[in-house]
């Protein structure tokens, strides 16, 4: 079977969506370049706020959606779980769409845990309450200053700031969540993985840019 073309809507931010591209080159099984999944990627930090210009942000993305179906992208990727609220723009251009929620989703409850933690924005939040929620499984969210706290971290990234104490913060976050109950975190906000890693948690680390990532290469491979 032939390879298809991996389109990916990026840019939200640039950061996490580099890291997430890189992740796409490591997961996929090579010998040599010819090995490689073809990637269009429009990475455009221009895409309104998608929490506060929800509508604008949409059309934006089903513009981009439709240049990278017509540059000849046969599967469409998002790496921004918050955009996710926004793809039936995207949806429309006719292309395979890998939902980055439902997979991290599947991904976070394989193992058959009953409570599931969150690091993501409120509108990431709203989305993985939804779809753990229709499995079954309690979603457990951080609130006051914790919750702003995830926030300050995931806009300390966007703004270049990878330094050690933004990382001893997610830390503290993702040891806040075990410790109320958490079976599973799952880092919900593609920033998130660039300041945590897997075996800074206790309990299993679900990175939504992996998973996402995994998915790609096994859809276009």
């Amino acid at each position: 079977m032939a390879r298809r073309t991996l389109g990916v809507l990026g840019g939200m931010g640039p950061a996490a969506t580099t890291a997430f591209l890189a992740r796409v080159q490591a997961l996929t099984p090579a010998e040599k370049d010819a090995d490689h999944i073809r990637i269009l990627a429009d990475i455009n930090p221009q895409v309104p706020d998608r929490q506060r210009a929800a509508d604008a942000a949409e059309a934006v993305l089903g513009q981009m959606a439709m240049r990278l179906r017509d540059a000849g992208a046969q599967v469409l990727a998002m790496p921004c779980n918050t955009a996710h609220a926004l793809t039936a723009s995207i949806r429309k251009v006719g292309l395979p769409f890998i939902d980055m929620i439902e997979e991290t989703t599947v991904a976070a409850t394989a193992g058959g845990a009953r409570k599931v933690g969150v690091l993501a924005t409120p509108g990431g939040e709203a989305l993985y309450t939804r779809a753990l929620q229709a499995r079954g499984v309690k979603i457990l969210r951080l609130t006051g200053p914790d919750r702003e706290a995830v926030m300050g971290c995931i806009n300390a990234v966007k703004a270049g700031d990878l330094g050690e104490a933004r990382r001893v913060e997610m830390r503290r976050l993702a040891a806040a969540l075990v410790g109320a109950g958490a079976e599973v975190v799952i880092a919900g906000c593609t920033e998130v993985p660039l300041l945590l890693t897997a075996d800074e948690v206790s309990v299993p680390l679900v990175d939504s840019a992996e998973v996402l990532a995994a998915a790609c290469v096994k859809a276009c491979r």
